[in-house]
């Protein structure tokens, strides 16, 4: 006989505890729900401008206004 996957140590867990721990630990990893690619229609990030940057002398420019 081989070596159990899982030992219980202490407490005094029912079947349907132990039946859910292993649903949960071997489960199987490729499950994971990949996210869909997301549409380019709706984005509106392209009309988002980058943050000013001012140059060197910035503050002269300003009190021209």
């Amino acid at each position: 006989m081989s070596e159990p996957v899982l030992r219980v140590i202490s407490g005094d867990p029912s079947p349907e505890e132990l039946a859910a721990v292993l649903a949960v630990v071997l489960r199987p990893q490729a499950t994971a729900v990949e996210p869909e690619p997301t549409s380019q229609w709706n984005d509106r990030s392209h009309a988002l401008r980058s943050p000013l940057t001012p140059g060197p002398h910035a503050w002269r420019a300003s009190a021209r206004s």
